[in-house]
């Protein structure tokens, strides 16, 4: 019998449970990353999720004993987190942003970027009247999280959300819906701007474009630990330095913003690199929870 089959008849309550996990967790090479740094965070996510309980009454349910296909359901979990380094918020379908839950699978990659935190405080330094912006885009958008953000922030914006993956259009729709915001928010499968002009090939412009690109270099992208190699790799890896894809977007986003238009980057740990490569851009380092080494602004006029 199995360590897990054996918890799936003797642990009763979402204590014991717990406290199971936490035990396999530290007994592994599981890697932290997607939304804790911790056996007991990660614990705790992937139980209460998978019973559908809200993360913020566990103190209620400690002691709650657990139906029998609900410890199967468990044990299975715990185990495929351990054996093949599948991410909790690919387990139990969802992920947090800024205190946002959003639904993710295998198909998106699990959100995480400073660029939210940064909406959070609605671009103050940047933009004095956030109800003024009518326009905005998240390129690469993955499962939609920051377009959701960005709709947040501006209230009376037209958001697109972009991405050249079918299927993360298609998750990013089911956040949209999940959020009910359908008449403001609207997904476009489009190659970075390629699909933002119209029959007579003029140019789609908004006031703010953000973009979390990929960003990760080959030498990094060949020793990510497990649980990102599970990820799609076509939303980490950018071309040997990193940049590829950031090159296009400051090629290009001039052509798509406003005159007072605003450009928000994140890169990563690739800042000298980008400078290096633009001597002659002054850019604007935005500060965020890690320093100001990760997300660049710039402005329409910078741009040209």
């Amino acid at each position: 019998m199995t360590v897990y089959a054996q918890a799936s008849n003797e642990l009763h309550t979402i204590r014991d449970w717990i406290r199971f996990a936490v035990s396999q967790f530290e007994a592994s090479d599981i890697f932290y990353g997607h939304g804790t740094d911790n056996a007991y965070d990660e614990a705790v996510w992937l139980i209460m999720s998978a019973l559908h309980l809200p993360m913020d009454t566990l103190n209620n349910f400690l002691d709650a004993r657990i139906l029998s296909t609900e410890r199967s359901k468990l044990a299975s979990l715990i185990e495929e987190r351990i054996t093949k380094h599948t991410p909790t918020a690919y387990l139990v379908k969802e992920a947090w942003l800024q205190g946002l839950k959003f639904y993710v699978d295998e198909r998106v990659l699990i959100p995480r970027s400073f660029i939210a935190e940064l909406l959070a405080n609605d671009l103050s330094e940047w933009i004095e009247f956030p109800e003024m912006i009518e326009s905005a885009a998240d390129i690469c958008t993955g499962s939609g999280c920051l377009g959701i953000l960005l709709a947040s922030s501006f209230p009376n914006a037209a958001i697109d959300v972009i991405d050249i993956s079918q299927d993360a259009i298609d998750v990013a729709k089911i956040n949209i819906a999940n959020y009910g915001l359908q008449d403001q928010v609207t997904a476009i499968k489009s190659d970075m701007f390629s699909a933002l002009k119209d029959e007579n090939n003029v140019c789609k412009r908004y006031d703010v474009i953000i973009s979390n690109p990929p960003y990760v270099d080959a030498p990094s992208m060949a020793t990510l630990p497990a649980e990102y190699q599970n990820e799609p790799q076509l939303a980490l890896g950018s071309g040997v330095a990193g940049l590829d894809h950031t090159h296009t977007i400051l090629r290009e986003a001039a052509n798509y913003l406003n005159d007072d238009g605003i450009l928000i980057v994140e890169i990563g740990h690739n800042r000298e690199t980008l400078e290096t490569a633009y001597p002659n851009i002054i850019f604007n380092w935005l500060e965020t929870s890690s320093g100001n080494e990760f997300v660049f602004l710039l402005t329409k006029s910078q741009l040209t």
